[in-house]
């Protein structure tokens, strides 16, 4: 088999670089994926400043992608048992070799904090084969979650909602959104878009998008948000501003999804005495923040959950979100920029700076 053209992540802040990578020999259950698209993700960003422990350079980034088996030996099942052929359409969980054995598997039930997990793009290395979606392939190997993607969902549906799409999914599970709550989202990035999607379409309301670029906030209005809120506003108005909007008790849940620390203690302002906060947006560590605990906390009664990457649930229902209610809301148009695997440094540059919404890869051109 050819050799498999990749775009490769050296070392930190270094330029991506195009590689020929040696394809597999493929073992038994395990198949090739053609690569149609790949998310560039904040993640990818964050593997680029050399923000996240442990990360094997030189690495394949893209953890979230899509495409067409091209090859497969032996059987391989769904999770209803219906075999994959190739030529089928689907995603993967990126989140592989976690063990089902350990304290966190078993006990706790958090097998997105299993020790032995290990991330396609992230904390696989150009040494362990094409475990990145920045590939023309992808090797899909023993025990990968592979999903069908299900009629009428377009593919590109599909990753304009992306990583974005499956994280925010464990963040609004994680807050127990519902029916009539009162939502605020900070950060209009693909899990803020995200985030604001799934509230809008649980049946919150208000649904309040806080963040930057202008350009965001408009398409987040598009994606369900029934006010918005920019970052030219200091804290505290953003936060008289919401509790105007709810009446004068600050919303039901607060999603932070934008990453920055001080979107934590902004977070607390605004949810209601009771209320909830989702910590979904500190994927690395971007430093600390200053809050008080008496009256941001304690005496506000506040629940506050973290929220980590995500598990098998959170692609399957997001598929299932997209097949039966993805007519709603315009989630193609988040994909602002397509590049090819020769201009990954480009959407890597586009991604940072935030000039698109989101961007994707098209190995293929």
């Amino acid at each position: 088999m050819p050799a498999i053209r990749a775009a490769v992540m050296s070392l930190p802040h270094a330029p991506i670089e195009m590689r020929e990578i040696p394809a597999p020999a493929l073992g038994d259950g395990e198949a090739m994926l053609r690569t149609l698209y790949s998310e560039v993700c904040g993640t990818d960003v964050h593997l680029h400043e050399g923000r996240l422990s442990g990360v094997p350079y030189p690495i394949i980034p893209g953890h979230v992608s899509i495409g067409h088996i091209e090859q497969l030996r032996g059987a391989i099942t769904d999770i209803d048992g219906v075999p994959f052929r190739e030529g089928d359409l689907v995603t993967f969980l990126d989140v592989h070799e976690t063990c089902g054995h350990c304290h966190e598997c078993l006990v706790t039930k958090q097998t997105t904090r299993c020790p032995h997990r290990k991330v396609y793009g992230i904390t696989y290395g150009v040494n362990d084969g094409p475990l990145g979606g920045w590939a023309e392939q992808v090797w899909m190997k023993r025990g990968v979650n592979m999903l069908r993607i299900p009629a009428g969902v377009d593919p590109i549906r599909f990753m304009a909602g992306g990583c974005g799409l499956v994280t925010a999914m464990h963040a609004v599970e994680r807050g127990g959104v519902r029916l009539g709550h009162s939502v605020a989202v900070l950060g209009v990035g693909p899990v803020g878009q995200a985030a604001l999607a799934l509230a809008h379409l649980s049946g919150a309301h208000p649904v309040i998008a806080i963040g930057d670029p202008q350009s965001r906030r408009e398409f987040a209005s598009s994606m369900g948000a029934t006010d918005t809120i920019g970052l030219d506003l200091p804290a505290a108005e953003r936060a008289a501003r919401v509790r105007e909007l709810t009446g004068g008790r600050g919303v039901d849940i607060v999603i932070e999804a934008a990453g920055v620390p001080d979107a934590v203690t902004q977070a607390l302002d605004l949810v209601r005495d009771g209320g909830r906060v989702v910590v979904v947006g500190q994927y690395t560590d971007a430093g600390t923040t200053t809050l008080n605990p008496h009256l941001q906390i304690n005496r506000k009664h506040a629940e506050i959950f973290g929220c980590w990457g995500c598990d098998y649930s959170h692609f399957h229902r997001a598929l299932q979100v997209l097949a039966y209610q993805g007519n709603a809301l315009p989630w193609e148009a988040g994909i602002t920029a397509r590049f090819p695997l020769e201009r990954a440094n480009d959407a890597l540059a586009a991604v940072a700076s935030r000039s698109v919404v989101k961007a994707i890869i098209a190995p293929s051109g």
